[in-house]
């Protein structure tokens, strides 16, 4: 018989360089973080690490996510809690200056646009990134991944809220009932960024 493969499972810190080469591999053509990266010879590595941070950041809490054969990832802040601890925060923009230079300012600003666009009125979950591996995409990984996460969310009796970096997941989260509440632009020729957001939803 075929070895059974394992489903969704929390990822621990040994796992943190996995999940970290799924969301390389994921968001190296995503329109917004290939806008933000744009020399294609040093994006994997600058998305190395930027994503290693805020895995880093998340890790603090039991909502980093491995799908199915370590094919998909997803990482998520809980009610309360925060991207980063206080030192990995007073490293992210030295960082950027340091991996783009001059290219640096948009980025920031685009950070800046993001933390202000976020809602902070009702607590909540926080899918702060959601991505499958290149080479498995189109067969499900991902949703998948997001389903099972959303039926924890669901017992929690917890709202949720994401940022949409490429137009073409809008309808695929308003599936899985997340609704457009905004949008904004990013700097210069950036891309536009839909904020979604799904209410608590009983179970049964």
């Amino acid at each position: 018989m075929p070895a059974e493969v394992a489903g969704p499972r929390v990822a621990t810190p040994q796992d943190r360089d996995v999940v970290v080469a799924i969301l390389v591999s994921a968001f190296y053509d995503d329109p917004t973080w290939s806008w933000a990266f744009p020399n294609p010879a040093l994006r994997s590595e600058q998305h190395a690490r930027l994503w290693g941070l805020f895995v880093d950041g998340a890790l603090r809490y039991p909502w980093v996510w491995l799908g199915q054969g370590d094919t998909a990832a997803s990482v998520w802040i809980p009610p309360d809690g925060t991207d980063l601890s206080h030192e990995q925060e007073a490293t992210l923009e030295p960082s950027i200056v340091e991996m783009l230079g001059a290219d640096a300012a948009p980025v920031l600003e685009a950070l800046g646009l993001f933390e202000r666009a976020h809602p902070r009125d009702v607590p909540h979950f926080f899918l702060s990134l959601l991505g499958t591996r290149v080479e498995h995409r189109g067969r499900g990984h991902g949703l998948a991944l997001l389903a099972a996460n959303l039926r924890r969310i669901d017992e929690l009796g917890m709202p949720a809220y994401l940022e949409a970096s490429n137009p073409a997941n809008v309808a695929l989260y308003a599936r899985y009932g997340f609704d457009v509440i905004g949008s904004f632009e990013l700097p210069g020729d950036g891309p536009t960024i839909f904020t979604m957001w799904r209410d608590a939803t009983p179970l049964g």
